[in-house]
This record gives C-alpha cells, structure tokens and sequence, in this order.
C-alpha cells in the first residue's frame, strides 16, 4: 500500500465532538481561523504525496474506510491550510467542496497522537 498523506493530531478544540452527530470530524493547521478553531482538531501541514480520489482508503488509527468521494477543492486546502472535513455519511457525489467523504460509519474517536493516512 502506498501512502499518499500521512498525519497525526497534535491538539484539539474544546468543540470538536460536536460534529459527531453529524457523522463528522475536521482538522485545520495552525492557522485555524478563531470562529473554528473550538471546532477542529490541530494537524501540522504536510504533503500530500498524490492525487485523493474515491476508491482510496483512509486509515485512522490503524482503521480502515473506503473513500467514496473528494471535493474538488480537498487537495489545495489540505495541502495548504492543512483543512479538511471527514465526513463518514457513504456520500458518493462531493455535496462540500473541502470534503473527503468515506463509507458510511460510527465517527472515530481521535485524541491527540491519533494517525490519519490516506492509502492506495
């Protein structure tokens, strides 16, 4: 399996499982505006080693998802702001531009130190 982006959460918002119910979860660099910060969990900016594109996995601490759908604008505000949304609602049209979306599952729980890769 290659990977394409491999992370690690280093901090987290006082918010962040608000989202759950709605069966996601958000990361954002350090440069997470105010109004999201409560909201996201804090992940360093790394490369992205190539395109992420349904029918790759996502493995979040050591957990497997199917990709069902990216937006279209996933690869620039990950690759530069370090910001994007797992949403794991099975979605196979990206309805949210900055969304990776995965088979439809219970969201993880992540604590800082948790992994996040992408795999083909």
């Amino acid at each position: 399996m290659a990977v394409i982006y491999d992370n690690k959460v280093k901090g987290m918002g006082d918010c962040v499982a608000e989202f759950e119910d709605s069966g996601m979860f958000i990361l954002f660099g350090d440069n997470a505006p105010d109004t999201l910060k409560d909201y996201c969990y804090s992940i360093d900016v790394n490369p992205i080693a190539e395109e992420i594109k349904a029918g790759q996995k996502a493995v979040i601490d050591g957990k497997e998802y199917n990709i069902t759908a990216v937006g279209n604008v996933v690869m620039k505000n990950l690759g530069n702001l370090g910001h994007v949304t797992f949403s794991f609602t099975g979605e196979t049209e990206a309805e949210l531009p900055g969304t990776i979306y995965l088979e439809e599952a219970k969201v993880p729980k992540l604590d800082i130190g948790s992994t996040i890769q992408i795999v083909a």
